[in-house]
C-alpha cells in the first residue's frame, strides 16, 4: 500500500490549471510526482447542463430528452453543452494544439451521443419499445461525457507539462461488454503502474449494476472508494474547495471557524444525514470495511494536511461541527393509533415510494413526526397517499428547519442544554430539540427563518476561547 486515490470535485476542476501547479505537480519531481490515482469529476456545471440543475431543477438535456414533445429541446441542450465544454477547456489548456484536439474530441463524442439518441427516440416510435425503459442508460450516457471530457484534458495538460499522466477512462464508451464495476475497475488498472505513471480517471464509470441507479449523481464517489478499497491504498482523499470546518464561515465569520484535523466515519455519516456530504455514506462504507483511511482537504491549499477521516474514537468529549439544512415536518396524528403497530411502516412506505429522505423522526402516542429532506409539492402527494390509508387521521406538512451539533463524543457536555439555552438566549425559539442515546449529535428544530442565527448562536456557544484549547485537541 504505497499509492493514494485522490478525488477533485467539479468547481476545483474548472481551476485545474491552477491545481497542476501545486497539487498535481507543485515542488514534486521524477519518482516523486506518482504514487497517486486521481479520479476527476465534470468541469463545474456541465453534469447540470447534461442532465438537470441540482438545485434549480432547470432541464438539461436528459431532462429535456425524457420529456419531449418534439426534438427541438434537447437538441438545443446538447448544443448549450458542446459550447460550455469548448470553453471549459479553453479556459484550462495553455496550447494551441491541445484546445484544438479537445474541441475535435468534443465535437465527436457529443456527435455520437446525439446519433445515439436520435436512434433510440425512432426506435421507441414503435409500439414493442418503451422509451421509460431506457431511461436510466441514457441518463448514464449522457452523464459519463462530463467525466471523460475532463479527464482526457486534464491528461493532456499534465502531458504537455511533463508528467507522465494516463487517462483511464472507465465511461465503457463504445463497449461491447456488460460487467460489474469491480470487473470494470480491475481489468481497467490492470497494466496501470502506479509508481510510474499518473492514471487519471473518470468519476463515472459504466456497469452492469448501474450507479445511478442507486447513487444517482453521488456516483464519482461511489468509483473513487470502490478504485481505492481495489487497490489497496493507503489514504483516500477527496479535495474540495473548502477545509470542513466548525461550522460555514459566512455563517459564523471566518475567524470563528475551526478546522476539524481529526474526526471518523460516524460524524461523516452525521454530516451526510444533514445534507453537508464530506463523502457518500455508501462510499465511506466501501472504504471503512477496507480500512482505508479518508482525508478531506482544501484542494487550494495542498501544503494543509486537511481532515482524517477513521474509525479512531474522540481522546475526550468535544463538539465538532454545527451544521444545519431546512426541513420540513410531516405530522401524522391518529387518535387511534394507540396502542396498535403498522401505523409507522405504512408512512414509511409511502415515503419511500416517493424517494422522500428523512432525516429524523418523532413519535408519541398518537403522533408520528417526520422531519423530511423534500419539496412541499412532493408531499402533498405523500399527504394524499396516507389521507387514503388512513381517512381519519390528521395529516399536516409543515416548512421548517434543522440545526445540528455533531461530535464523535458528546457525552459530559450537556449539549442539549446548552444549546436550548444558547438559543433561547439569542432570542430565538426553538420549537423542538432531540438527542439520541449514541452522544453524537443533538438536533433543534425551529423555524427557517431563524436558523442562520440559530447555528451561530449555537456555534458560539460550544466554540467560545475557552473550548478552543479542547476543540483543537480533538
Amino acid at each position: 500500500m504505497t499509492h493514494t486515490v485522490e478525488k477533485i470535485g467539479g468547481t476545483s476542476m474548472s481551476r485545474v490549471h491552477e491545481l497542476r501547479d501545486t497539487l498535481f505537480i507543485g515542488g514534486r519531481e521524477g519518482d516523486d510526482l506518482y504514487g497517486r490515482i486521481f479520479v476527476v469529476s465534470a468541469f463545474g456545471g456541465i453534469t447540470n447542463l447534461l442532465l438537470e440543475h441540482k438545485k434549480s431543477g432547470d432541464a438539461g438535456v436528459y431532462a429535456q430528452f425524457s420529456n419531449a414533445d418534439n426534438d427541438r429541446g434537447w437538441h438545443e441542450a446538447l448544443d448549450r453543452v458542446t459550447q460550455k465544454m469548448i470553453e471549459a477547456h479553453e479556459t484550462v489548456l495553455d496550447h494551441p494544439a491541445d484546445v484544438e484536439r479537445a474541441t475535435d474530441w468534443v465535437r465527436g463524442r457529443i456527435e455520437d451521443a446525439r446519433n445515439a439518441l436520435t436512434d433510440l427516440q425512432r426506435l421507441c416510435n414503435y409500439g414493442h419499445f418503451r422509451l421509460a425503459e431506457h431511461l436510466l442508460q441514457v441518463r448514464e450516457l449522457l452523464s459519463g461525457l462530463g467525466e471523460s471530457h475532463s479527464a482526457f484534458v486534464t491528461t493532456m495538460l499534465l502531458q504537455r507539462a511533463g508528467v507522465n499522466a494516463r487517462l483511464v477512462d472507465l465511461s465503457g464508451w463504445r463497449d461491447e461488454g456488460d460487467i460489474c464495476l469491480e470487473d470494470r475497475i480491475t481489468k481497467a488498472m490492470a497494466r496501470v503502474d502506479p509508481a510510474t505513471e499518473m492514471p487519471i480517471v473518470t468519476g463515472y464509470a459504466q456497469c452492469a449494476e448501474g450507479l445511478m441507479r442507486e447513487f444517482d449523481r453521488g456516483y464519482s464517489e461511489v468509483t473513487f472508494s470502490k478504485l481505492a478499497a481495489l487497490t489497496g491504498a493507503k489514504e483516500a482523499i477527496i479535495h474540495k474547495e473548502f477545509h470542513l470546518s466548525s461550522a460555514d464561515p459566512n455563517l459564523v465569520g471566518e475567524g470563528a471557524v475551526r478546522k476539524l484535523g481529526r474526526t471518523n466515519y460516524d460524524v461523516a455519516d452525521q454530516l451526510s444525514n444533514m445534507g453537508m456530504e464530506a463523502i457518500h455514506p455508501k462510499a465511506a462504507k466501501t472504504l471503512r470495511q477496507a480500512e482505508v483511511p479518508l482525508r478531506v482537504t482544501n484542494a487550494f491549499e495542498p501544503e494543509d494536511p486537511g481532515t482524517l477521516i477513521d474509525d479512531q474514537p474522540a481522546d475526550e468529549p468535544s463538539v465538532e461541527i454545527v451544521t444545519g439544512l431546512d426541513v420540513i415536518a410531516l405530522e401524522v396524528f391518529e387518535q387511534d393509533m394507540v396502542g396498535v403497530k403498522g401505523y409507522d411502516a405504512a408512512i414509511l412506505d409511502v415515503l419511500k415510494r416517493h424517494d422522500v429522505r428523512i432525516v429524523s423522526k418523532l413519535s408519541n402516542a398518537n403522533t408520528i413526526t417526520h422531519y423530511v429532506d423534500s419539496s412541499l409539492k412532493k408531499m402533498k402527494r405523500v399527504e394524499k397517499d396516507i389521507a387514503d390509508l388512513y381517512p381519519s387521521a390528521e395529516i399536516r406538512s409543515r416548512t421548517l428547519a434543522m440545526a445540528s451539533v455533531i461530535g464523535r463524543d458528546l457525552s459530559t457536555l450537556r449539549v442539549l442544554q446548552r444549546g436550548l439555552c444558547a438559543i433561547a438566549d439569542s432570542g430565538h425559539e426553538c420549537i423542538g430539540a432531540t438527542q439520541g442515546p449514541r452522544n453524537v449529535d443533538v438536533q433543534f428544530v425551529m423555524e427557517r427563518d431563524v436558523l442562520k442565527p440559530c447555528i451561530k448562536a449555537l456555534h458560539d456557544a460550544f466554540f467560545e476561547p475557552e473550548t478552543a484549547e479542547l476543540k483543537s485537541a480533538a
